[in-house]
């Protein structure tokens, strides 16, 4: 088949390019229009859940909804102050943002904002952010250097196409993330109703402990009782190349997971570490330093390669004889609010300690009770990890693809990806 050309067009050409209007810190609610800051815009592009959580009064939204609107499905909104150029491209949802920290996209002319969207992930978009950008200690994008980005753009049904194309990626990684997200509720509400609720042993025996009601034959120990390692990881010196060993950092801990793509990397020299700082199976990692991140937690059963945890993180190894690994996992993970409590210092250098950490009492069941779940769960949790690691590889897929797309070097077949649509 033969392809049409594309044309270089300035990004100010195929849509409009502004933001929001002011909101100020004192029309800040508890409840009402969720109002998104670029950090929030970052989360959502991410595919993690709002960290911090700000709202409006739905009168104020309404009122500038109606007088200057506000996104709608298909829009694009990208941070452009601090961490430049992350796009999010608006679903059925109803929010304001930030002006200043967020850029918007709108009423595309001949253009799919589905391909922009991508357009702004590329190489080609993220060159023209690093040499546009303005600003020396703190980077920013103006509307004015947006719009005189320079795009390549295919014509509208090879847009579609390509994002057809890219979409069906992106949509088995959602499909995959909503089917951890069920599973880890399951598992989350069946060791909450075994060791929290103690539903199984209401009609059984309790007995008074520091801890409040147990059931009987239950008992009370220290966390350092039961783990066979309590201690933070390895202070690496990074690679520039992203060659050497993965170290696991602060970032990659996300949603109970350890999230590949933020790994970092070491020399080869890191091998004559000690051995309990590499990360095994079913190991617990807790982030120790810092505001927003300290006291999140991670389990995963699959490890396939050699990585070393950062002293920034905690490892908890479970003593086996005691606990199955899985249990003690979730029992972290239950806590993890009380973790990132735990927290000393001065602000914005608050520190989890490991003897405060392994002072945590729990209500340690006996291994014939643990070992009724521990399948269940750890099916689960394998379930979830084979999910993260099919999705790491559709990534890698995708971003080898988009940037072959993206400039033409390679041309979907229109008529047949659409068709297929």
């Amino acid at each position: 088949m033969s392809f049409n050309v594309w044309k270089v067009l300035k990004l100010g050409d195929i849509c409009d390019i502004s933001s929001s209007k002011r909101i100020y810190a004192k029309e800040y609610q508890s409840s009402g229009i969720p109002f998104y800051r670029g950090k929030e815009i970052i989360e959502k592009f991410k595919g993690n859940d709002i960290s911090t959580e700000l709202f409006i009064k739905e009168e104020r939204f309404n009122e500038l909804k109606y007088k200057f609107g506000a996104p709608a499905i298909g829009d694009i909104l990208l941070s452009s102050v601090g961490t430049l150029g992350v796009p999010y491209l608006v679903q059925d949802e109803k929010f304001y943002f930030k002006d200043g920290n967020l850029t918007w996209f709108k009423n595309f002319v001949n253009s799919q904002s589905e391909f922009i969207f991508l357009w702004l992930q590329s190489q080609y978009a993220k060159n023209q952010i690093n040499s546009r950008a303005i600003g020396s200690t703190q980077k920013a994008l103006t509307i004015d250097v947006l719009k005189k980005f320079d795009i390549n753009l295919p014509p509208i049904q090879e847009q579609k196409a390509i994002a057809a194309t890219l979409s069906c990626l992106d949509e088995k990684i959602e499909l995959n993330n909503r089917i951890n997200k069920a599973l880890e509720e399951m598992a989350q509400a069946i060791f909450k109703s075994w060791f929290v609720d103690f539903e199984p042993f209401q009609d059984g025996e309790f007995e008074d402990s520091e801890l409040g009601k147990i059931p009987k034959g239950w008992r009370v120990v220290e966390l350092s009782s039961i783990v066979s390692v309590n201690k933070r990881g390895f202070s690496p010196k990074y690679t520039k190349n992203n060659e050497g060993i993965p170290v696991i950092n602060q970032r990659c801990i996300r949603n109970h997971t350890v999230i590949e793509e933020a790994v970092q990397y070491h020399d080869n020299s890191v091998r004559t570490a000690p051995k309990d700082l590499f990360h095994k199976p079913f190991d617990i990692l807790i982030n120790s330093m810092g505001v927003g991140t300290l006291g999140r937690v991670a389990q995963v059963a699959i490890v396939n390669d050699i990585k070393i945890v950062h002293s920034c993180i905690t490892i908890l190894r479970a003593n086996e004889k005691l606990i199955f690994p899985i249990i003690l996992g979730y029992f972290i993970k239950n806590l993890e609010d009380k973790i990132e409590d735990m927290g000393t210092g001065t602000t914005g250098q608050t520190s989890l300690n490991n003897k405060f950490l392994g002072s945590l009492n729990l209500a340690l069941p006996p291994l014939v009770i643990q070992r009724e779940v521990s399948d269940i769960l750890t099916n689960l949790l394998i379930y979830i990890n084979k999910n993260n690691l099919e999705n790491n590889h559709l990534i890698q897929i995708r971003d080898s693809l988009l940037p072959k797309l993206m400039s033409g070097e390679i041309r979907v077949p229109v008529e047949e990806v659409l068709a297929d649509g």
